[in-house]
């Protein structure tokens, strides 16, 4: 006859031994201070948060981008947009203007000084996605690219941002 062992709590309790660097949720965490910290070292004299910086490249690559798309493509929800689009308007980077087919939505262009400040911020963003991918040879690069990218968009219902091809 088998007999029959009880189990104890202890038994039935989740592994609380886990280590951090066994988790990509910790990693990912853990790159992205890394990406803004090595962004605000090379841009911290331009006073222009990584937020901002997406939101203007993206008001110059598309002047008169509504808010929700905006928000949209840097991945953010249109409250916070709303604040950073106050912040850049503030500093005359940005202008808002009524749209004329929709008197409720605001269509956002680049001011010359908004068109300046990102020329002028470029450089130094760019510096700093190159030392942020500098440890990683070049086919690692690509490999890291691409593998964030599978991520983000198999997951594109999670975010604010749609996958994109």
């Amino acid at each position: 006859m088998k007999t029959r062992t009880r189990k104890t709590d202890a038994d039935a309790a989740p592994a609380t031994d886990i280590s951090l660097r066994t988790l990509p949720g910790h990693y990912a965490r853990r790159i992205h201070q890394l990406a803004v910290a090595l962004y605000m070292q090379e841009v911290a004299k331009l006073n222009i948060t990584p937020l901002q910086y997406s939101t203007l490249q993206t008001i110059c690559n598309q002047p008169g981008i509504d808010q929700k798309t905006l928000a949209s493509v840097v991945g953010s929800d249109t409250a916070t947009v709303g604040g950073v689009i106050d912040r850049l308007e503030a500093r005359g980077l940005v202008v808002r203007n009524v749209a004329p087919h929709d008197r409720r939505m605001r269509l956002i262009t680049p001011t010359e000084t908004g068109v300046q400040m990102l020329a002028e911020v470029l450089p130094c963003m760019l510096e700093s996605q190159k030392r942020f991918l500098a440890p990683l040879a070049p086919k690692e690069r690509k490999e890291f690219m691409r593998l964030m990218k599978v991520l983000i968009d198999s997951n594109a219902e999670l975010s604010n941002t749609p996958a994109k091809s």
